[in-house]
């Protein structure tokens, strides 16, 4: 697989006379891919059916007699002004009832029917007029789905979608559904919450007091399943004009949809990469984790996105916008240091990613984003990121190509099962992503390769260990295969606490095959009162108590089960602190035969089929494995 660089540029901010001297310099830089008009519906439909296609038709033009290939994305994140005055029904309503108003972005519906012809229409054009532009080489569509907390709209286009939906989901005769079945399966002869028919349901938003996890876990599904038709729309409309792959640009930590389901009718997945931003912002970090890496970002929170949308683009994946400077956005925006650049774009390329594309070419002088940095400040004047890129160009240009390998170890990540944690947290602050994560970053401090999984039965095979915490609902079919899977399973917390329907099951959960454990009793603990495990370490945040006859492997202060197991399978009884969960891992690497080494904090491994990649992400020297490792700095060694 060919590694390559591109960056993100906005030919209708610009002045017509430096287009080909930015396509020159972009190519002089090593660049190959150029992302452009995701944003610019009002230049391409200034008034409603009156279309403007020639200042693109040019810039594709110039970009390609560069050498470059374009990114054509969909402008559908941006409505422009003039289709409030025709929709203005089409807004996103937020929880407590407020329309999402024009001024920025992605201040649309998802179930609005009107919106989305709107947006068939104008993809349709682009299709149709660049469909076989031979420089039109990938399609976005849309762009970060879900950004600004728009995946949820509580507006009467997203209620009667709604309804239509559950009529679907619990079916009767003919297309009425049957209300019976949805009162059961959501236990509403609690609080006397019984509907007498599915035009009576509301959406689970101004409740008194917390509306019935049911109706909200399915509200969530709906909203995802919304926004997996959306992408399809344009998916297919691209696809019956232009045999060029199509991806979406995720972001990070956006857990409001299925990102798989989205991805199975895109041909790459990308994501949007801001360690600096992230860590101020989304990553689960202490204080002085934050202080330590505030000019680095997470040595964990960028690979473990690399890793996931590996999953969701089933192998092919970009990083679409990676940071070359300081952001806007986050609470605090310092400048990366020296190195940062190049170490995440060598990163991504160890974690397989096809293209990392730098956001972006400019700095803009205007607007919301004008204090975030691009390959060039506003005057053209090359930035510091640009060199870093330049230097990843120059080594990609004598590096072997990427020979993919599968680890040993696979993560299994559940877009359901984080739903159901933020439906019942059951402690303030527990998040099934942070559960998850934890465990990744404990893993990859063991200096292993982690291949993240959705929770399916087909795609188990070829490890040596397969991690599964706090799936909430497990299907019969998926505790069947880890069971019969031959390889060593470590579940829990909280594994199959609840049903389909987010209710409690009978028996009791695991109710894992094979495993006699059965969860008495749940509780969350105060931050400031963890139960200490005998050896060191400590169950903090939430913990299972288990009656089991399965072998105690890690036991409380108090001689209650916290880690066991039985045959191949591992059932985890609580969210461990950093020591503990590296200590859990490393037992279960020892049962499933994984060699481990113990990495100092900032320096993170990562194997490819031909080489080993270091990464340290801190300030100081380590010597690892025989090799020193100079501070923020990518090592590369053959593997043998």
């Amino acid at each position: 697989m060919k590694r390559t660089l591109g960056t993100c540029y906005y030919p209708e901010h610009w002045p017509r006379e430096i287009w080909q001297e930015d396509a020159r310099r972009m190519a002089e830089a090593g660049l190959t891919w150029v992302r452009i008009g995701e944003f610019a519906w009002s230049r391409l439909e200034p008034v409603a059916g009156e279309y403007d296609f020639d200042w693109l038709d040019d810039a594709i033009a110039v970009l390609g007699a560069a050498g470059l290939k374009v990114v054509l994305g969909t402008p559908t994140a941006t409505p422009p002004r003039w289709m409030i005055d025709r929709h203005p029904d089409m807004l996103a309503v937020d929880a407590d009832g407020r329309p999402r108003k024009f001024g920025s972005r992605r201040h649309y519906c998802f179930s609005h029917e009107g919106y989305k012809g709107e947006c068939a229409r104008i993809v349709t054009r682009l299709a149709e007029r660049y469909g076989r532009n031979p420089h039109v080489a990938a399609w976005q569509t849309d762009n970060e789905f879900g950004c600004h907390d728009t995946t949820y709209s509580y507006s009467d286009a997203a209620r009667d979608a709604f309804r239509g939906w559950l009529r679907s989901r619990y079916p009767g005769q003919g297309n009425d559904g049957d209300i019976d079945a949805l009162n059961a399966a959501w236990g509403n002869i609690f609080w006397s919450m019984d509907y007498g028919d599915f035009d009576q349901i509301d959406l689970p938003n101004l409740t008194v007091t917390e509306p019935n996890p049911s109706h909200v876990l399915d509200f969530r599904r709906f909203s995802s399943d919304q926004v997996v038709a959306f992408n399809r729309l344009q998916s297919e409309i691209i696809r019956a004009h232009s045999d060029a792959p199509i991806a979406h640009n995720y972001m990070g930590r956006i857990t409001d949809f299925d990102h798989y389901d989205v991805g199975a009718d895109l041909d790459i997945a990308s994501w949007d990469s801001y360690p600096l931003g992230f860590l101020e912002d989304r990553v689960p970090a202490t204080v002085a984790q934050q202080q330590t890496y505030a000019r680095q970002g997470d040595p964990d929170f960028q690979a473990f996105h690399h890793d996931l949308y590996r999953a969701v683009g089933r192998g092919r994946w970009w990083v679409m916008e990676q940071q070359p400077g300081p952001v806007n956005w986050a609470p605090y925006n310092p400048a990366p240091l020296p190195g940062m650049v190049r170490l995440w774009s060598w990163e991504a390329f160890a974690h397989g990613a096809e293209a990392v594309c730098y956001f972006r070419w400019r700095q803009a002088p205007m607007a919301q984003e004008q204090m975030h940095a691009g390959l060039l400040r506003p005057d053209s004047v090359d930035a510091a990121g640009i060199k870093e890129a330049r230097q990843v160009a120059e080594e990609l240009a004598g590096a072997p190509e990427v020979s993919p390998s599968q680890p040993d170890i696979a993560l299994i990540f559940d877009y359901d099962a984080e739903w159901a944690w933020a439906i019942q947290p059951h402690g303030a602050g527990l998040s099934y992503f942070e559960l998850v994560f934890d465990t990744y970053r404990a893993l990859r401090r063991l200096g292993l390769s982690v291949d993240i999984l959705p929770a399916r039965p087909d795609v188990l095979d070829g490890y040596k260990l397969i991690v599964a915490p706090g799936l909430m609902h497990m299907t019969e079919a998926l505790k069947a295969a880890l069971n019969d899977s031959g390889t060593t399973v470590l579940i829990g917390p909280r594994s199959g606490a609840r049903d389909a329907t987010m209710r409690t099951p009978v028996p009791l959960p695991p109710a894992m095959p094979g495993l006699d454990v059965t969860v008495s009793y749940v509780e969350s603990l105060r931050p400031d009162l963890p139960i200490g495990l005998q050896g060191g370490g400590a169950i903090r945040s939430y913990r299972d108590v288990l009656e089991t006859s399965a072998e105690i492997l890690v036991r409380t202060e108090a001689g209650e089960a916290a880690l066991v197991a039985q045959g191949q399978i591992l059932y985890s009884a609580g969210w461990f602190d950093p020591s503990a969960m590296m200590r859990v891992m490393r037992l279960a690497c020892l049962r499933a035969g994984i060699d481990t080494m113990d990495l100092p904090g900032g320096v993170r491994c990562r194997d490819t089929g031909t080489e080993r990649f270091w990464f340290n992400y801190d300030t100081e020297t380590h010597v690892v494995a025989g090799m020193t490792l100079d501070p923020v700095s990518v090592t590369r060694a053959h593997r043998a």
